[in-house]
């Protein structure tokens, strides 16, 4: 047997136990505090805006909004520094004088004149739809995911990956509640992409794992995962870091409207290869998955593969 390098396996009750606190944290949060959404999920009106004039401040911007009664309001800065996007809950597109009494409005408040690139609005019933497709689209995720690992690896192998799946998810969506960070349509996409990288690093570990379950018949799980980790932690680091760095160039350079998207990437990308290593693979070693695990499985799905006579 190769020599370990890492001994991951000393650190397992600890980031259980820290994991577990997470989760919990996470869900307090979600119940109690709950998440942003965005005017995808809420409804609303959003703005893209061009200033005549760079020196316009943002906070000056912002208060000019906010006393105009147009709800709850968000103004970011994107691209160049006198372009602005805004958000507020308020829904008159209707009214087809509603824009240029803004544009008046806000040019007697600030003293420039303001170009609206882009107005869009959600109205209640397409935000609560969209809601709706977001949701099924995780759940059938999800439900996708869990049901190749079913049928993929033995049983004890499905509830690792079910459980660091799970971790997964509810740790980044505590994160965004945490920091009342904005939940939209790309959120879920960054989501949905969470899911499947996360599943996919779990698998090459899980197969790892398998594999050397059949070859060291007499060494005990808690060992055996450690070397699996490390016989996988080059391919494991490459993936990660090469996908970090591209996301954090996104984060960085991509403007505004991509940094949610972006950071939810990185910490997802962060906590799934971290729970590849710390969630799953402790549930083997309490599980006490063994070479007779393996054989067992494999006999049974011989036996009934057996043409019956």
């Amino acid at each position: 047997m190769e020599k370990r390098n890492i001994k991951f396996n000393r650190f397992y009750k600890i980031f259980n136990i820290t994991s577990s606190i997470l989760v919990v944290l996470s869900l307090i949060l979600l119940i109690f505090k709950g998440l942003n959404f965005g005017i995808d999920f809420k409804g609303g009106t959003l703005i893209e805006i061009r200033t005549s004039n760079e020196t316009v401040n943002i906070s000056k911007l912002r208060s000019a909004f906010n006393s105009l009664d147009l709800g709850d309001v968000s103004v970011k800065n994107f691209g160049k520094k006198n372009d602005y996007i805004v958000k507020f809950e308020k829904k008159n597109l209707n009214d087809p004088k509603f824009i240029s009494n803004l544009k008046l409005k806000l040019s007697d408040k600030i003293g420039e004149t303001f170009d609206f690139r882009r107005v869009e609005n959600v109205g209640p019933k397409v935000s609560a739809e969209l809601l709706k497709s977001g949701i099924i689209a995780i759940s059938l995720s999800l439900a996708a995911m869990l049901f190749y690992i079913w049928i993929r690896f033995e049983w004890q192998f499905s509830v690792g990956a079910i459980i660091a799946l799970f971790h997964d998810v509810f740790i980044t969506l505590g994160l965004f509640s945490l920091f009342s960070l904005e939940i939209n349509l790309s959120i879920i996409a960054a989501v949905l992409t969470i899911v499947g990288y996360s599943m996919n690093d779990t698998v090459v570990i899980y197969d790892r794992v398998r594999e050397n379950l059949k070859k060291y018949i007499d060494v005990k799980i808690f060992d055996l995962t450690n070397t699996s980790i490390n016989e996988t932690l080059s391919r494991t680091l490459i993936t990660s870091v090469t996908t970090l760095l591209a996301l954090l160039s996104i984060y960085l350079f991509g403007g505004e409207i991509l940094k949610g998207f972006s950071l939810a990437m990185i910490f997802g990308v962060i906590i799934g290869t971290y729970s590849s290593i710390y969630i799953a693979n402790p549930v083997l070693v309490n599980l006490k998955v063994n070479h007779n695990t393996i054989v067992k499985e494999e006999n049974k799905s011989s036996i009934n593969s057996e043409p019956q006579p």
